[in-house]
Protein backbone atom coordinates (compact mmCIF):
# COMPACT_ATOMS: atom_id res chain seq x y z
CA UNK A 1 0.00 0.00 0.00
CA UNK A 2 1.48 3.33 -1.05
CA UNK A 3 1.61 6.09 1.52
CA UNK A 4 0.00 9.40 0.58
CA UNK A 5 2.35 12.06 -0.70
CA UNK A 6 1.64 14.90 1.73
CA UNK A 7 3.69 17.40 -0.27
CA UNK A 8 1.43 16.82 -3.30
CA UNK A 9 -1.71 17.07 -1.16
CA UNK A 10 -0.54 20.31 0.41
CA UNK A 11 0.44 21.76 -2.97
CA UNK A 12 -3.02 21.00 -4.39
CA UNK A 13 -4.61 22.76 -1.40
CA UNK A 14 -2.19 25.67 -1.62
CA UNK A 15 -2.82 26.06 -5.36
CA UNK A 16 -6.59 26.11 -4.85
CA UNK A 17 -6.37 28.55 -1.94
CA UNK A 18 -3.98 30.89 -3.77
CA UNK A 19 -6.23 30.79 -6.85
CA UNK A 20 -9.11 31.99 -4.67
CA UNK A 21 -7.24 35.28 -4.42
CA UNK A 22 -7.30 38.03 -7.03
CA UNK A 23 -3.48 37.93 -6.80
CA UNK A 24 -2.24 34.34 -6.33
CA UNK A 25 1.33 35.58 -6.80
CA UNK A 26 1.04 37.78 -3.69
CA UNK A 27 -0.35 34.87 -1.69
CA UNK A 28 2.64 32.72 -2.67
CA UNK A 29 5.05 35.58 -1.91
CA UNK A 30 3.56 35.94 1.59
CA UNK A 31 3.87 32.21 2.22
CA UNK A 32 7.45 32.16 0.91
CA UNK A 33 8.20 34.91 3.46
CA UNK A 34 6.49 32.79 6.16
CA UNK A 35 3.70 35.30 6.71
CA UNK A 36 -0.06 34.98 6.54
CA UNK A 37 -1.67 35.75 3.19
CA UNK A 38 -4.85 37.86 3.25
CA UNK A 39 -7.42 36.30 0.94
CA UNK A 40 -10.67 38.19 0.39
CA UNK A 41 -13.91 36.28 0.65
CA UNK A 42 -16.71 36.67 -1.83
CA UNK A 43 -15.29 35.41 -5.11
CA UNK A 44 -15.23 31.69 -4.26
CA UNK A 45 -16.45 31.37 -0.68
CA UNK A 46 -17.57 33.21 2.43
CA UNK A 47 -16.20 32.82 5.95
CA UNK A 48 -18.29 31.66 8.90
CA UNK A 49 -16.58 32.67 12.15
CA UNK A 50 -17.07 31.22 15.64
CA UNK A 51 -15.31 30.98 18.98
CA UNK A 52 -12.81 28.14 19.07
CA UNK A 53 -13.28 27.33 22.76
CA UNK A 54 -17.00 26.71 22.46
CA UNK A 55 -17.29 25.53 18.84
CA UNK A 56 -14.34 23.19 18.29
CA UNK A 57 -16.50 20.09 18.97
CA UNK A 58 -18.67 21.15 16.01
CA UNK A 59 -15.77 20.44 13.67
CA UNK A 60 -15.73 16.78 14.73
CA UNK A 61 -19.54 16.49 14.47
CA UNK A 62 -19.35 17.03 10.72
CA UNK A 63 -18.21 13.96 8.78
CA UNK A 64 -14.91 14.52 6.96
CA UNK A 65 -16.52 14.05 3.54
CA UNK A 66 -18.93 16.93 4.30
CA UNK A 67 -16.41 19.24 5.97
CA UNK A 68 -14.66 21.90 3.94
CA UNK A 69 -11.60 23.85 5.08
CA UNK A 70 -11.55 25.02 8.70
CA UNK A 71 -8.90 27.46 9.94
CA UNK A 72 -8.13 27.93 13.64
CA UNK A 73 -6.40 30.66 15.62
CA UNK A 74 -6.20 29.33 19.20
CA UNK A 75 -4.68 32.48 20.70
CA UNK A 76 -7.48 34.59 19.21
CA UNK A 77 -10.10 31.94 20.17
CA UNK A 78 -11.36 31.84 16.55
CA UNK A 79 -12.48 29.21 14.07
CA UNK A 80 -13.30 29.98 10.44
CA UNK A 81 -15.19 27.66 8.07
CA UNK A 82 -15.08 28.25 4.33
CA UNK A 83 -18.70 28.09 3.18
CA UNK A 84 -20.57 28.65 -0.12
CA UNK A 85 -21.48 32.14 -1.31
CA UNK A 86 -25.16 31.73 -0.33
CA UNK A 87 -24.31 30.80 3.28
CA UNK A 88 -25.15 34.20 4.79
CA UNK A 89 -28.83 33.76 3.96
CA UNK A 90 -28.93 30.14 5.06
CA UNK A 91 -27.23 30.80 8.41
CA UNK A 92 -28.80 34.15 9.27
CA UNK A 93 -30.53 32.62 12.31
CA UNK A 94 -27.47 30.77 13.66
CA UNK A 95 -26.36 33.15 16.41
CA UNK A 96 -23.22 31.18 17.25
CA UNK A 97 -21.74 31.98 13.82
CA UNK A 98 -20.89 35.26 12.14
CA UNK A 99 -20.83 35.03 8.37
CA UNK A 100 -18.38 37.67 7.24
CA UNK A 101 -19.39 39.80 4.23
CA UNK A 102 -17.82 39.49 0.78
CA UNK A 103 -14.48 41.29 0.69
CA UNK A 104 -13.62 40.33 4.28
CA UNK A 105 -10.00 39.17 4.41
CA UNK A 106 -9.09 35.85 5.96
CA UNK A 107 -5.39 35.76 6.85
CA UNK A 108 -4.31 32.27 5.81
CA UNK A 109 -1.23 30.12 6.27
CA UNK A 110 -0.40 27.56 3.59
CA UNK A 111 -2.13 24.23 4.06
CA UNK A 112 0.86 22.27 5.34
CA UNK A 113 2.06 24.38 8.25
CA UNK A 114 1.27 26.97 10.92
CA UNK A 115 2.06 30.66 10.77
CA UNK A 116 1.52 33.12 13.63
CA UNK A 117 -0.50 30.55 15.56
CA UNK A 118 -2.97 29.87 12.73
CA UNK A 119 -3.43 26.36 11.40
CA UNK A 120 -5.81 24.45 9.19
CA UNK A 121 -7.80 21.92 11.20
CA UNK A 122 -9.31 20.68 7.96
CA UNK A 123 -6.99 21.62 5.12
CA UNK A 124 -8.04 22.78 1.68
CA UNK A 125 -7.36 19.78 -0.55
CA UNK A 126 -7.71 21.40 -3.96
CA UNK A 127 -11.16 19.94 -4.62
CA UNK A 128 -13.04 23.13 -3.78
CA UNK A 129 -15.16 21.35 -1.15
CA UNK A 130 -16.84 23.85 1.18
CA UNK A 131 -18.87 23.13 4.30
CA UNK A 132 -22.58 23.02 3.52
CA UNK A 133 -24.30 25.73 5.61
CA UNK A 134 -27.20 23.43 6.52
CA UNK A 135 -24.77 20.78 7.78
CA UNK A 136 -22.80 23.38 9.77
CA UNK A 137 -25.96 24.86 11.29
CA UNK A 138 -27.21 21.39 12.23
CA UNK A 139 -23.84 20.50 13.80
CA UNK A 140 -24.02 23.60 15.98
CA UNK A 141 -27.50 22.66 17.18
CA UNK A 142 -27.95 20.79 20.46
CA UNK A 143 -28.13 17.31 18.89
CA UNK A 144 -25.38 17.84 16.34
CA UNK A 145 -25.45 16.78 12.70
CA UNK A 146 -27.03 13.42 11.87
CA UNK A 147 -26.83 11.62 8.57
CA UNK A 148 -30.17 11.38 6.74
CA UNK A 149 -32.08 8.15 7.44
CA UNK A 150 -31.44 6.82 3.92
CA UNK A 151 -27.67 7.23 4.22
CA UNK A 152 -25.64 4.06 4.82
Amino acid sequence: MALPNFAQQYEAGDAWLADCSARPDLVRTAWDAETLAPIASGAHWLVAEAQLATRYPVVMRIPAQKRGPVLAAPEADKLWWLVPLDAAEEMADVRQLLVQPPGWRLHCPPTGWHIDGRMWITRPDGSGLLTDPAVLAAAIGPGGYRLPAEAP
